[in-house]
């Protein structure tokens, strides 16, 4: 069976206050929009630059940190994998694109918000230990 790829490697300015819910299962989840720019000059020259808005969904610890930690304007670097979702209202269907986020750094602030600059990274599953160091021996190794 052949493998395949679902990932995602954004940097952009959050474009609104975390939205925190807590699902029917009691699951909480944090949303929140995310703003990347592409600039480019057209075949006369003109200076062009175009927005796009991604969708990020958060689970497990990184709803706690977004919540306490990321607010409107903050710069974000995320990693995650997009999912395809749909609703229906009315009778009337709507379609979605989230990109469910699993790892996220901090890059800083550009807005109002109060992002630290750290560049730390948050991961939304916590991974294993980091092994204990090897200590070498003193004696002299024939190698």
């Amino acid at each position: 069976m052949s493998r395949s790829l679902n990932k995602v490697m954004l940097i952009g300015n959050v474009g609104n206050e975390p939205d925190i819910r807590s699902t029917s299962s009691g699951t909480q989840v944090a949303k929140v929009s995310l703003a990347t720019n592409r600039q480019w000059k057209d075949g006369s020259g003109q200076q062009k630059e175009k927005t796009e808005w991604h969708r990020l969904t958060f689970f497990g610890r990184l709803v706690d940190i977004v919540d306490q930690w990321v607010k409107k304007g903050d710069r974000l670097y995320v990693e995650g994998r997009i999912e395809y979702s749909e609703t229906e209202n009315d009778g009337q269907k709507k379609y979605w694109t989230d990109v469910v986020v699993t790892e996220m750094v901090m890059l800083g602030s550009t807005g109002g918000g109060s992002g630290s600059g750290s560049g730390e990274s948050y991961q939304s599953d916590p991974s294993p230990a980091p092994a204990p160091p090897i200590s070498e021996p003193d004696d002299d190794l024939p190698f």
